[in-house]
């Protein structure tokens, strides 16, 4: 048996997050209250453009990007989710409850978060300290929902369980296990230290209300690492981190990433382009770039230091 592991804030700042575990269910909101049963179908992708306008009707004051995050992660919730799937909730001081969701979609139009699943919650909560440092930085990321099956052996682990193989979407192929370990962190460095890189000039990672939504910001191909608007709001940018790929591969997965923007986030005015970021020159990579157009390539630099504080005398 294989099933995914998702993290779900419930509420504003966890601030429903009592009502929740004790009702025995999650829920969500973004402006729909009816019930939507039968209306998710089976395709991400024809929901979102069926229920994109309807949002930004609802919310004139949101974005595409916004719109398209919003009901992509309705979707999920309601059909992306299976019964026996795991959720970890956090709770208003950063500890999760741990649950396996136990019903399929259905809707309460008069509760606070009316799109429901019933879930029966593990005994106990994980405490954030307990958490790896990887899965405390995903359960931090944008949005109401992220998938976060990487995490299966941790979070099995924290309910107790038989470690069970998880549902992965995507497969990477990687050239270089070293680099790869290197750059894991790279992307949240990257974040935090946006406005003090070349990039950060000309463009900001995509935010919404101050919630920075643009990082792993999801896709019917798969999360993409960062996007960034340009501060003339004229052209969307798709960031794509190589994290040891073979350069096929990461060529390819940028261009399905900016396919989408273009096709399902861009306005008529907006352009998109596309950066590609490693650690290392690529004679392969730049080879492939030389005739693909929009998307540029940077190298980043890992500086260490050792700064004496004190020595010992002789």
């Amino acid at each position: 048996m294989s099933r995914s592991y998702y993290r779900v804030r419930l509420g504003e700042k966890a601030r429903l997050a009592a009502e929740c575990f004790a009702g025995g269910f999650i829920g969500v909101h973004w402006g729909f209250k009816e019930d939507l049963t039968g209306q998710f179908g089976d395709s991400w992708k024809d929901f979102n453009a069926r229920f994109r306008p309807e949002f930004l009707k609802r919310n004139p004051d949101k974005t595409m990007v916004a719109a398209g995050l919003a009901c992509g992660m309705l979707w999920t919730f309601g059909a992306g989710m299976s019964v026996g799937d795991v959720v970890m909730c956090p709770d208003a001081n950063g500890d999760m409850m741990l649950g396996k969701i136990t019903s399929d979609y259905y809707c309460v139009p008069t509760a606070n978060l009316p799109q429901q699943r019933r879930v029966q919650w593990f005994p106990g909560r994980a405490k954030r300290a307990e958490l790896s440092d990887e899965l405390k930085r995903s359960t931090n990321g944008p949005g109401t929902i992220a998938e976060v099956n990487k995490y299966a052996s941790e979070i099995e682990k924290l309910i107790g369980g038989e470690v069970v193989p998880a549902i992965v979407a995507t497969s990477e192929i990687i050239e270089d296990a070293s680099t790869f370990a290197l750059e894991k962190h790279l992307e949240d460095f990257l974040v935090a230290n946006w406005a003090q890189t070349e990039l950060g000039k000309s463009y900001s990672i995509y935010s919404e209300e101050g919630e920075l939504i643009g990082q792993q910001y999801p896709s019917d191909t798969g999360p993409i690492d960062i996007l960034a608007i340009s501060k003339d709001q004229k052209t969307l940018l798709v960031v794509e981190l190589k994290r040891g790929r073979a350069s096929d591969v990461v060529v390819g997965q940028i261009q399905r990433y900016m396919g989408y923007v273009l096709g399902e986030l861009a306005t008529e005015e907006q352009t998109v382009r596309g950066a590609i970021i490693a650690l290392e020159d690529d004679l392969k990579l730049r080879r492939a770039l030389s005739v693909t157009t929009g998307i540029d390539f940077f190298r980043y630099q890992v500086s260490f230091k050792l700064l004496p504080v004190q020595t010992s005398s002789v």
